[in-house]
């Protein structure tokens, strides 16, 4: 068996980032689509229970294929199998992970930590209990309590919560996948800051429409959850909204590590880590 090195890793993340500009989708890049599915390919984790995580990449398989909160994922995962093609090597978990971090950082964020060594289940042996249960996404729909035991439950803290929301600075909402409608920024295809200035300057009102409870600016062009109202509605959350509003630099530091933490929830590695 081959040893790969780094390098090998590289390149799989040059080619990823290679085939992010696609007229005509979305905002012209599936950059965005593929950091969700980074994101919700981990986010499943369970510290009690220790189940969960991107190892397995158990997305292939129901219940979680057809989790509601995973609704257009099977897009991004359709555009990393052409790398998949190229890199056969390659397992999906590591390459749905790289996806991610290398579309983060070709949108012009920072350099997510990040090691190679995940597995994927086989479909032929995988067990029901190994794939995680619905319900363990974020419901846009609910507030910063709901938030708190979703992200307490995968070993968060308060501030490594509003970092990791920060991610929504990137992309937009489908009425055919969430039910809203709408980017959270004027930039959706560039990782920034301007999540957290715009929760704090922009007036927001509610939507005027027979959709799902959700907040837009005055012109309706940008769009906010009740989910991301929470973090100016709860002085915990809120202090560090304006810490990165203000601060760029921390948010960026704070986001990098929380992304590759998030990442390395639950991925039981052998001898062969890099």
């Amino acid at each position: 068996m081959t040893t790969r090195t780094a390098a090998d890793y590289q390149k799989v993340a040059q080619d990823i980032a290679a085939i992010l500009d696609k007229p005509g989708y979305d905002d012209g890049s599936i950059g965005p689509v593929l950091v969700r599915l980074a994101w919700h390919a981990s986010g499943t984790y369970d510290r009690k229970t220790k189940t969960g995580g991107s190892d397995g990449a158990t997305m292939r398989f129901k219940p979680e294929a057809t989790d509601g909160a995973n609704a257009g994922l099977e897009h991004a995962r359709a555009f990393l199998e052409p790398i998949k093609a190229k890199h056969p090597w390659i397992s999906y978990a590591d390459l749905w992970t790289l996806g991610g971090v290398a579309a983060i950082e070709a949108m012009g964020g920072p350099r997510i930590p990040w090691t190679p060594g995940r597995t994927d289940k086989d479909e032929r042996t995988v067990k029901a209990t190994e794939i995680p249960p619905n319900g363990r996404l974020p419901d846009a729909a609910q507030g910063a309590s709901h938030v708190r035991d979703v992200f307490y439950r995968m070993g968060f803290t308060d501030r490594e919560i509003v970092a990791l929301l920060g991610a929504h600075s990137l992309g937009r909402c489908h009425t055919d996948r969430s039910g809203y409608d709408g980017p959270w920024t004027y930039t959706p295809t560039r990782f920034s800051n301007q999540y957290f200035k715009l929760l704090l300057s922009t007036k927001w009102v509610e939507k005027k429409w027979d959709g799902p409870k959700q907040f837009v600016d005055e012109d309706d062009e940008i769009m906010m959850l009740p989910a991301d109202m929470a973090f100016v509605l709860d002085g915990e959350f809120k202090q560090y909204v304006e810490l990165y509003a203000k601060d760029k630099d921390i948010f960026f530091a704070d986001f990098a590590s929380a992304f590759g933490k998030l990442l390395e929830l639950g991925v039981k590695r052998g001898k062969t880590k890099l």
